[in-house]
């Protein structure tokens, strides 16, 4: 007879993410996917992905090790119960467990920033109990900056802090962006003075400060702006395996100067402009603003449909859903019907041209806000 799922028969971390319990209720304990989905609120698709998303991770020597340690829990030997005993749970094992929440927190910030440091990597070999944090400097010289318990390093992995970049007789991790969030929500936290500031301590691990300059009635004025807020500037942080960045910077700067056009257009007498019209789905007639008296939000709507028409078809319906609405590739694809991952290829062609479009209008000159 089934034991049950593991998750609430065994009394595994508080701290191990969902997608790890589905995991191992469907793998270990042979707990439908539709069960999962039911008990979970989510669609039997999605707890699909999640067991196939962890399977395919195995290849990582942390992720497969963690994930035996937390399954053996399930095959512990249960003592024998009399017939008028409650039921007991069953026993849990000493590796099962990995480590404590306060254990990983507190791990969690001292290793986190220091592979968050530049040419750092965390290295372990199946032999080693515990795995070397080592920094490779500009001049050739390496150095040994931290030590973490196995344990500790697995349960990383399985938090998606560190991914396998290197596998083999030694494997080495490097800090992702998942564990760059949380080093940020960590200092967050430190930094908080009292009960007020815990809700910034979410909103802060999302947010990355910036300066730019402005023209405010005619002086010249640095502001700190949030890049994190824009998809664009997002996609131009991103790096291939390469260390290419996916979008050059004068495309993200081509992108930030179509939306602040756009934002100062929305200041003007017709806040309910029907932008949907430079869509594919919607009529491209001709776009009047009419008579009004805020001259600068008139230039700027003029200025985002010369630019939207230069593009065009496709190019347009890209550039206003992710640089405009602000919206991410995967639900701009959705909107517009297209096939997964090809948004990324024609965000990039859409903002070139843009930027080929600034610099043959407005030169190197910006008659924008910023």
């Amino acid at each position: 007879m089934m034991m049950g799922n593991l998750t609430t028969d065994v009394q595994v971390p508080g701290w191990l993410p969902d997608l790890v319990r589905n995991y191992l209720d469907h793998a270990r304990e042979g707990v439908s996917l539709r069960e999962i989905a039911r008990r979970e609120g989510m669609h039997a698709s999605t707890v699909l992905r999640q067991v196939r998303r962890l399977e395919n991770r195995r290849d990582d020597p942390l992720i497969d090790a963690a994930l035996d340690h937390l399954g053996t829990a399930a095959d512990a030997p249960t003592a024998p119960q009399q017939k008028d005993e409650p039921k007991m749970t069953a026993p849990i094992r000493p590796e099962a467990m990995l480590t404590d929440a306060a254990t990983l927190a507190r791990e969690g910030r001292r290793i986190l920033r220091r592979l968050a440091e530049p040419g750092a990597m965390l290295a372990i070999a199946p032999d080693m109990e515990k795995a070397a944090v080592l920094r490779e400097f500009p001049d050739g010289r390496s150095a040994r900056t931290a030590v973490v318990d196995r344990p500790v390093a697995q349960a990383f992995a399985l938090k998606d802090w560190i991914a396998c970049r290197r596998p083999g007789r030694v494997a080495s991790y490097e800090i992702t962006a998942v564990g760059r969030a949380a080093l940020k929500r960590f200092l967050e936290e430190d930094a908080g003075q009292g009960m007020a500031e815990a809700p910034q301590v979410f909103a802060g691990q999302h947010r990355i400060w910036a300066e730019r300059t402005v023209d405010e009635d005619g002086e010249r004025k640095r502001i700190r702006y949030n890049m994190a807020e824009s998809p664009v500037a997002a996609l131009g942080r991103r790096r291939d395996k390469d260390g290419v960045p996916f979008l050059t910077p004068e495309q993200v700067a081509a992108g930030e100067r179509l939306r602040e056009d756009f934002e100062l257009a929305q200041m003007g007498p017709r806040v309910a402009q029907n932008w949907d019209r430079f869509l594919t789905g919607g009529g491209r007639g001709d776009f009047g603003s009419g008579p009004g008296p805020a001259e600068g939000p008139r230039c700027a709507r003029e200025r985002v449909a010369t630019a939207l028409r230069e593009l065009g078809p496709g190019l347009g319906d890209m550039v206003l859903r992710c640089c405009c609405y602000l919206e991410g590739l995967e639900a701009a694809e959705k909107r517009l019907g297209w096939s997964a991952r090809s948004g990324k290829v024609v965000l990039r062609i859409a903002l070139d041209r843009l930027r080929r479009h600034y610099q043959e209008v407005y030169g190197n000159t910006s008659p924008l806000i910023g």
